[in-house]
């Protein structure tokens, strides 16, 4: 298991990863997100890989000097076997090092169905942050 920045030549698999755990708005949303973000600071998207297979990602944005996990993707093929906590740990310790003041979690809809496993990782709703639309890799 490797867990790793992500590089040029994961884009394509990265964005299949998307398409395949995503809904369709999800999606579409997550996508400019994405771009954005990699115009911006690549080393806060993370990818986990086995072998030569991209297992899941997660898309990380630092705004306000708050360090925030915007979207998390694991193919539903591999959930359930540590691979969003793993994502979630690396993306932590990129933000610790970044000296970011709070670490927080996109509020948006699309989230709200893994908050579970962020709250088993310690997070809770202090962590959330609703106002998800402010972020600049949503704004624009």
């Amino acid at each position: 298991m490797q867990v790793r920045s992500f590089q040029l030549s994961d884009y394509m698999r990265v964005t299949q990863l998307f398409e395949e755990s995503l809904s369709d708005s999800c999606y579409e949303q997550t996508m400019e997100a994405f771009a954005r973000q990699l115009s911006w600071d690549s080393d806060l998207v993370l990818i986990h890989q086995e072998d030569d297979v991209i297992k899941g990602a997660i898309i990380g944005t630092i705004d306000n000097n708050q360090g925030c996990y915007y979207r998390l993707a694991v193919h539903p093929s591999y959930r359930g076997q540590g691979v969003g906590k793993s994502l979630i740990t690396s993306m932590q310790q990129r933000f610790q090092g970044r000296n970011v003041s709070r670490i927080c979690i996109a509020g948006d809809e699309h989230n709200e169905p893994i908050l579970p496993l962020f709250a088993s990782m310690g997070f809770d709703a202090t962590n959330v942050l609703q106002a998800f639309q402010k972020l600049r890799i949503v704004a624009g």
